[in-house]
């Protein structure tokens, strides 16, 4: 129970992570941005085995896509890096202020949440932004990556936690756990980790769900939707639903159902249906929507006819389509059968997109444009630790404000509730 053990004692330092100047934070990270800059080539180099390993394994191409980290994966971490130092700093913020009474004053303070478990799976890129995350946000982290990108986590990790002690941030407040046991050691810290956040396929997310008491962050799947309204542009249409479908197929903000106003079906489809076609994208849909489509298409597209209830995240270069009568059919549809993750609507009618944004259960909902978009680096975050569709705490690409919660501090000058009680004292609220 090694892991455990390292776990308890960064447990002990978590509270100086918290306190650690925002200078510091900082400054860990520029320090970090720095070391891996200079390790450029000995970071491709592990990549690279890590790499040949999944080859050898028969790793599927779109998996392999996520494990690769390039030049471009590298300026995208450092970017995020630099979006991050130039954030205000997220703890010690006051939400509230109150005076209770008469020198008793009452103070709401962002805080850290302390120790978070993070397990991902492939991309080593993913290492970085969480690492970077906590720091910047005070907290404690144990990082559990891939086996798929051993060699790849092992350096970044390194690079980034001795740059962060050099720094000033406090030994022990970053952990990388290697081993498959190891997960199951995490996952028995209730007490010891506050928060787990898992990154990875369905069953993956679902299995750490449910076998840990430690609080869960995250979503199981992203069954994401667009919806193409009767009053839509098509080439605006047909341009956004390409890019949400085969701009990071693997990603779990990539579209994997279309829904098609039944008004517009009959000229929309067969145009839709071959520029999918051309763009290497496999059909999967109704029997209406097959018909549309063989019925009108000069050159007839394979589509495979299957049942809405079996529609899926396919996280490939696959989508299924449905017909809706309008509206409401389609939002009865997402809410029933998404994942209440990323779902847009394509129109010109604002009201009516303003409506569908508004009944959409979704932690994104978009009017014209793709859902590739919802990413905390694209919403300005620098980064993220992931996507949550819990409606507790955090929602959305969880970026620095995901990770901090708040505390109360109470100032006083001998106050006793014994003298409100009796009716000696009284309350006189006054915010501040």
């Amino acid at each position: 129970m090694a892991i455990k053990e390292d776990i308890r004692k960064m447990k002990l330092v978590s509270p100086y992570a918290a306190a650690s100047t925002n200078e510091t934070r900082n400054h860990a990270l520029m320090a970090a941005a720095e070391a891996l800059k200079a390790n450029a080539d000995a970071i491709f180099a592990e990549n690279r085995k890590d790499l040949a390993a999944a080859e050898e394994n028969g790793i599927s191409p779109a998996v392999m896509k996520r494990l690769a980290f390039d030049e471009h994966k590298l300026e995208d971490v450092l970017s995020g890096i630099s979006q991050l130092t130039g954030l205000p700093d997220p703890l010690g913020k006051k939400t509230l202020q109150r005076k209770l009474d008469e020198g008793l004053v009452l103070n709401r303070v962002t805080c850290p949440i302390g120790v978070i478990g993070v397990i991902f799976e492939a991309r080593p890129d993913a290492l970085v932004q969480i690492s970077s995350l906590c720091i910047r946000s005070g907290n404690c982290v144990v990082l559990k990556g891939g086996k798929e990108t051993a060699h790849t986590n092992r350096i970044l990790f390194q690079l980034i936690s001795e740059a962060a002690v050099r720094s000033g941030y406090p030994e022990g407040s970053l952990l990388l756990a290697e081993t498959h046991s190891e997960i199951d050691e995490l996952l028995e810290c209730e007490g010891l980790v506050d928060l787990l956040i898992p990154r990875g396929s369905n069953a993956f997310v679902q299995y750490i769900m449910n076998n840990t008491k430690i609080p869960v962050m995250g979503h199981a799947d992203g069954i994401c939707h667009i919806f193409v309204d009767k009053d839509a542009d098509f080439d605006k249409a047909i341009r956004i639903i390409r890019d949400a479908k085969t701009q990071y197929t693997a990603a779990c903000n990539a579209v994997e159902t279309l829904l098609i106003h039944r008004e517009i079906a009959p000229s929309f489809l067969p145009v839709l249906a071959s520029a999918l076609h051309e763009a290497g994208i496999q059909l999967r849909t109704t029997a209406e929507a097959a018909g549309y489509i063989q019925d009108h298409t000069a050159d007839p597209v394979p589509v495979e006819t299957i049942e809405t209830s079996e529609f899926q995240e396919y996280l490939d270069l696959i989508v299924s389509v449905g017909i809706v009568s309008g509206l409401k059919e389609a939002v009865d549809h997402i809410n029933r059968y998404g994942s209440h993750h990323t779902d847009a609507i394509i129109t010109e009618n604002d009201a009516r997109a303003e409506q569908f944004m508004q009944l959409v259960d979704s932690a994104g909902v978009y009017q014209n444009c793709s859902t590739r978009f919802a990413d905390g680096f694209r919403y300005g975050f620098g980064a993220e630790v992931g996507i949550s569709t819990s409606k507790l705490h955090a929602r959305g690409p969880v970026g620095l404000e995901g990770l901090v919660t708040y505390k109360y501090k109470l100032y006083g000058h001998g106050q006793i509730v014994g003298d409100y009680a009796s009716g000696k004292s009284s309350f006189h609220f006054e915010d501040l």
